[in-house]
């Protein structure tokens, strides 16, 4: 996606956020106008969804609503302080374990110094009786070290359940770091590590890899017809479409707005145009219902620009072709695969 495309999209999200500054009437504080552009870009469902049901029953924000939405879904210290607390949950379990070892070390040893006692006792001239009382003394600390182990044990096996619990929430808040939470595809971060390693992966192994950008024809005319809502509904719908035509370590990202990216590895170019062309006839052999009223609204397309990686290509190089392959099939009318082979694509040339 060039800057000039960037700079286009990124203003309409800024416009759209100050009209809703001004149609809430709240203050144009950053974090109030950072909140607004969230809603306007459609990355954060949970957001929108609990801005809209607000609007639905009273049509407006307070300042004081903005302020507690923005804390619930958009404040940046939201997941470090998950991450963080979830650490400092398995540390302290981690330190309960070392406790626990520490205190089976202890009874071990004491158990080896009572035997030793018993030894000692039993070198000399022993009679029955004495026997008897080493025997009673070893058979007591034998039961105290038992029960203690067992002890150990179960404590053990709780910590155990703990940490790995602990350990899902960890991946748990890994996975949706690196998720798109409307689409449940991987998001633009994850994207921009992903090919970063793929490149580097194809050059050590010298296998290409083919890289897909996708965008939905005319989607903000449709975003602007019918909400964000049925919007919403589209991005799902062609994010399923993309799903069902990735296999293994295929890697389907939410790129943009209502832009997609898949990473195919050891993927050529023909190879890629036909993943591609799947792609596209999956979305367009769907219709879109809106939900509310049941309105059939027809048919979504979609354009789709594919490139392969050279030996030498920066993850750079490789996106800015595949989107010059991207705007080729928008020259040319939509709805259609673009690859950096066809004769109409111009690598130096982007449209609106």
């Amino acid at each position: 996606m060039s800057e000039q495309d960037d700079f286009r999209r990124t203003i309409v999200y800024g416009e759209a956020a100050l009209g809703h500054l001004k149609k809430n009437e709240v203050p144009a504080y950053p974090r109030h106008y950072e909140l607004w552009y969230t809603y306007a870009a459609g990355f954060n469902h949970s957001l929108n969804k609990a801005i809209n049901e607000i609007i639905r029953s009273r049509g407006r924000l307070t300042t004081a609503e903005v302020g507690t939405v923005y804390d619930q879904f958009v404040s940046p210290s939201r997941l470090g302080e998950r991450i963080e607390e979830v650490g400092g949950k398995l540390s302290g379990e981690i330190g309960s374990v070392m406790s626990m070892l520490d205190s089976s070390i202890q009874t071990t040893s004491g158990y080896r110094s009572s035997l030793d006692d018993a030894t000692r006792e039993l070198a000399g001239d022993v009679d029955q009786a004495k026997v008897k009382h080493v025997v009673e003394s070893l058979m007591s600390v034998t039961k105290k070290t038992e029960h203690a182990n067992r002890q150990l044990e179960r404590q053990l096996a709780d910590s155990r359940r703990q940490i790995a619990e602990l350990q899902e929430s960890l991946e748990a808040i890994r996975y949706e770091s690196l998720t798109d939470e409307l689409t449940t595809l991987a998001n633009r971060k994850h994207f921009e590590h992903s090919i970063e390693r793929a490149c580097m992966e194809a050059k050590q192994a010298d296998q290409p890899f083919a890289l897909l950008l996708t965008d939905i024809d005319h989607f903000k005319k449709f975003n602007d017809s019918y909400g964000h809502q049925t919007g919403d509904q589209v991005l799902r719908l062609v994010a399923l479409a993309v799903k069902q035509n990735v296999k293994g370590q295929d890697i389907a990202c939410r790129y943009g707005g209502e832009e997609f990216a898949v990473i195919l590895p050891r993927t050529n170019l023909r190879q890629g145009v036909v993943v591609a062309e799947h792609i596209r006839q999956s979305v367009m052999s769907k219709e879109l219902v809106k939900r509310s009223t049941g309105e059939n609204l027809g048919r979504i397309t979609i354009s789709v620009g594919v490139a392969v990686w050279r030996p030498g290509d920066t993850s750079q190089e490789m996106v800015e072709r595949a989107d010059s392959c991207l705007y080729a099939a928008k020259r040319a009318g939509r709805n259609l695969v673009r690859c950096e082979s066809d004769p109409d694509v111009k690598l130096d040339l982007h449209v609106a």
